[in-house]
């Protein structure tokens, strides 16, 4: 099988990271796209970021409808921090006979050689890179190209569609006090109202 993995810390998930799987999903005919929020995330300040258990709750709200979707608690599951490279080798371990795509955006793929053991990461698993707004074309092939030669690497990018959504806006609006319609699932917005989260 082809298994897309979307990380990230979900906080909360929005329809930007749903468009964008779905739209690598059938770019790439991947079987399925595994969801997997972060458990304490590395590169974030946690005091922030809501309970795991709170942002696995909506990830499921907002992927249940679609069959190609599911959700992996991998990382929540664990005490200490979530690195990428751990989490992927522990994927290669469960799909050894699968490929495994990471998606990342463009940005993150700029910052990559700033992730734990990022050399041999990059050697374990394919990388997708989407589309992400801020980020220069010309830097990212360039980037893209050095890696592939550098360690013998299989990064591709992928024109995708450029959703100017991001969950910090989300927490902004809610804190605000103005609606967060069609950013979120509905699903979602209804558990963030209902739990009185992000205020």
């Amino acid at each position: 099988m082809n298994i897309g993995i979307m990380g990230g810390t979900f906080n909360p998930i929005h329809n930007g990271h749903l468009i964008l799987s779905e739209y690598i999903r059938q770019k790439l005919n991947l079987h399925k796209v595994i969801f997997i929020p972060t458990g304490i995330p590395p590169h974030k300040d946690v005091r922030y970021v809501l309970d795991a258990h709170i942002r696995k709750e909506m990830i499921e709200l907002a992927i249940e409808s679609n069959p190609y979707f599911c959700l992996s608690t991998m990382e929540i599951d664990k005490d200490s921090v979530s690195y990428t490279i751990d989490t992927v080798t522990e994927l290669k371990e469960i799909y050894s006979k699968d490929r495994l795509y990471m998606i990342i955006g463009a940005d993150s793929l700029l910052s990559l050689h700033t992730w734990k053991g990022f050399e041999k990461l990059i050697r374990m698993t394919d990388f997708v890179v989407a589309d992400r707004h801020g980020a220069c074309d010309s830097d990212v092939l360039a980037r893209i190209k050095d890696l592939n030669i550098r360690f013998g690497s299989n990064i591709c990018r992928i024109d995708t569609p450029i959703i100017e959504i991001s969950s910090t806006e989300i927490r902004n609006k809610i804190k605000e006090g103005l609606s967060i319609r069609y950013l979120v699932p509905e699903s979602v917005e209804e558990y963030i109202i209902d739990n009185n989260l992000y205020r």
